[in-house]
C-alpha cells in the first residue's frame, strides 16, 4: 500500500544504522513516531496511517534489523539502551523537539522503555498490544497460562533457529508467523512480497532474533520454579504523559492477564479494548485502531 500522501526516505542515526522510513501527514499536524514488532516493518501501520494522514505528522520507521534497515548481527547491537537511543536520534534527525510515541509488540516494548524513563521530549505514548515490561515479566513467572504462550521465546533465542526456518521455507515461517493470530487473507499479495523478500535478506533472520536474544526477559521453562527477579520487585517508575493502550481482546501470546493493573502503571491510563480482534490489531482492524488513536494523537 502506497500513494502520493505516503514517501520513504534512508535516515542515516549517529547511533550508528540506517533505517529505511515512511513518512506521512502535514508538516505542521502533531507529530507521532510508529514503531512496528516482529516480524514486520513500518508496513505494520499502514492501513492505519492512511486513515490518520490528514490529521498526524507520522514517522514510520523499519526498525533496526528489520525490513530495509540496516540489520547490524552482533546481539548487543539490540539491547534496549541502543533500541532506545535509535528513537530519539530518529526524532532528532526529523527535527522534533516533542512527539508522541506509538507502539505495537517489539515496538510497544521500546515506546514503554522510553515513557519509563521519563524523557521531556515525549509527549504521549500509545501502545497496540504490547505489555508493560514489569506486567510481562511478572506474568512469566507467576501465570502459567502466559508462560506456556510465551515459551516461543526461548526457542527464538535458540541459534540454531535460523537454521530451521531455512530449512521449512519462508512461505512456511510467513504461515506460522501470521495464520494463528490473523486472517492472512487481511494481508495484500504485496504485504506478503515485500515480507518474504525483507527475510531473506542476508542476515535479516539473525538481526530480527536478536531482539529476542538480547532482551533480559525472564521466560521460565513450564516446570521451572522462577523467582522475579529484583528490578519487578523494586519496580519501575510511573509514567507521567499520558497512555492510551489499545488492546485486541483474542490476542494468543499477549493473554488479557496483561491487563491487570495496567491502569496504574502512570497517571493518566485510558484502555481501548478491542473484541474479536487479535495480536495484530494494526492489520485486522485499521478502523478500530485509527478510531482509537486519532484523537488521542491530535491533541499537542
Amino acid at each position: 500500500m502506497s500513494g502520493p500522501w505516503l514517501r520513504l526516505i534512508r535516515q542515516p542515526l549517529p547511533t550508528g544504522v540506517i533505517l529505511n522510513v515512511a513518512l506521512a501527514g502535514p508538516e505542521d499536524a502533531p507529530p507521532a513516531i510508529f514503531l512496528h514488532g516482529f516480524p514486520e516493518s513500518h508496513r505494520t501501520w499502514l492501513k492505519v496511517a492512511e486513515r490518520l494522514k490528514d490529521r498526524v505528522r507520522m514517522i514510520i520507521p523499519d526498525l533496526r534489523g528489520f525490513g530495509q534497515s540496516d540489520r547490524p548481527q552482533d546481539v548487543a547491537a539490540y539491547s534496549t539502551d541502543t533500541l532506545v537511543a535509535d528513537i530519539f536520534a530518529l526524532a532528532e534527525a526529523r527535527r522534533l523537539d516533542r512527539f508522541a510515541l506509538v507502539g505495537h509488540d517489539w515496538g510497544g516494548a521500546v515506546a514503554w522503555t522510553a515513557a519509563i524513563r521519563g524523557d521531556p521530549r515525549l509527549s504521549r505514548l500509545a501502545i497496540v498490544n504490547s505489555p508493560h515490561p514489569a506486567i510481562f515479566q511478572r506474568s512469566l513467572i507467576e501465570d502459567l497460562a502466559q508462560r506456556e504462550a510465551s515459551q516461543y521465546i526461548n526457542a527464538f533465542r535458540d541459534p540454531q533457529m535460523e537454521r530451521r526456518i531455512a530449512a521449512m521455507g519462508f512461505p512456511a515461517f510467513f504461515e506460522k508467523s501470521f495464520a494463528r493470530h490473523v486472517d492472512t487473507t487481511k494481508l495484500t499479495g504485496e504485504d506478503r512480497a515485500q515480507y518474504l523478500a525483507d527475510w531473506r535478506r542476508p542476515g535479516a533472520l539473525t538481526a530480527m532474533f536478536n531482539w529476542y536474544r538480547a532482551s533480559q526477559m525472564v521466560v521460565p521453562a513450564m516446570d521451572e520454579d522462577a523467582a522475579l527477579p529484583a528490578w519487578v520487585e523494586r519496580g519501575v517508575p510511573r509514567i507521567k504523559v499520558p497512555v492510551r493502550v489499545v488492546w485486541g481482546l483474542e490476542d494468543k501470546a499477549l493473554l488479557p492477564v496483561q491487563l491487570q493493573g495496567i491502569g496504574e502503571v502512570g497517571d493518566d491510563v485510558e484502555v481501548y479494548p478491542l473484541g474479536g480482534v487479535g495480536h495484530f490489531a494494526p492489520w485486522e482492524a485499521p478502523d478500530a485502531v485509527a478510531d482509537a488513536l486519532g484523537p488521542f494523537l491530535e491533541q499537542r
